[in-house]
């Protein structure tokens, strides 16, 4: 059987790994004053937080269409391909996902496994990883929605923006309401909950005093996790803290794999620049068939 691993652009995968692994991404897009851009294909990342610097209005973003995923996966079918494991963005941020298994019976030509990552960027890169690597081992769809299942609950992410306001102007911060009128003085940590929506759990007065919660909260993790780490470091273009951090984990955290990513346009809408995230998980490349 010949499975093909689909994911979307928010996962922001090393365009290597894309290649080196078989991944197909679909774009999604962003709007500036009303003309449309695919994620990473129309607009590159750079572009994008230049132009949120300059221009008056500011961007939107469309969920990705059931017509491009019908595309997809007919091309991947021409293809010759017979499953997909087709990894989206988090229901609790877009209802995209939420649509797409609903939409599956008109695909009758190739059978889709769709799986909710329940975050974006980093998080869903390494979900995405695992399941073409699952593919190359030769494993079931079923078998890789499973495996994915677990990965999924060994995920973590923090993480703190130098602006609140886009969260809340672009609606994706669950509990926006208890921080009202204290916007411009605070630094909240925000994560994912069990809705796989964004909240925020802690108030910081500066980055550097929530970069020190969070890295307790990782030091937390690696005293009492039981199997390999990985740590990202994510950054949404701010490139002078993403090296200050890294320089700092690896230094404390010598034995830990770190990897770098960046939050692109489509996330970079509501997290606005300079935000900072850490995320750990268990080990892809290390992630056990039985477990």
């Amino acid at each position: 059987m010949r499975i093909a691993v689909v994911t979307d652009s928010a996962s922001y995968l090393d365009p290597q790994d894309v290649a080196d692994y078989h991944i197909h991404v679909v774009p999604i897009t962003v709007i500036f004053d009303r003309q449309p851009y695919l994620d990473n294909v129309d607009i590159t990342t750079a572009e994008f937080y230049r132009r949120l610097k300059t221009e008056k209005a500011l961007p939107t973003t469309t969920q990705v269409t059931l017509g491009q995923m019908q595309t997809m996966y007919d091309q991947l079918a021409d293809e010759g391909y017979d499953a997909v494991i087709s990894i989206h963005l988090s229901s609790g941020i877009t209802s995209f996902y939420d649509n797409l298994p609903t939409y599956l019976p008109n695909v009758t030509n190739i059978k889709v496994y769709p799986f909710d990552s329940r975050i974006a960027s980093a998080g869903e890169a390494n979900l995405v990883l695992l399941a073409a690597k699952l593919v190359a081992q030769g494993m079931a769809p079923d078998e890789i929605i499973e495996q994915l299942t677990h990965f999924r609950d060994t995920i973590d992410a923090y993480f703190v923006v130098d602006d609140l306001s886009h969260l809340v102007r672009t609606g994706r911060l669950s509990n926006a309401s208890s921080l009202v009128g204290g916007l411009l003085r605070i630094k909240p940590i925000l994560t994912f909950n069990y809705q796989a929506e964004i909240v925020a759990i802690e108030k910081e007065r500066t980055m550097r005093r929530a970069y020190q919660a969070i890295k307790r909260k990782f030091q937390q993790a690696v005293n009492t996790t039981n199997y390999p780490l990985r740590l990202t470091i994510i950054d949404a273009d701010n490139a002078e803290l993403q090296a200050a951090w890294s320089k700092d984990l690896q230094a404390e955290f010598p034995d830990i794999t770190i990897d770098h990513s960046e939050i692109g346009p489509v996330i970079g809408v509501h997290v606005g620049a300079g935000t900072m995230a850490l995320l750990w998980d268990y080990d892809w490349e290390k992630w056990p068939l039985d477990n």
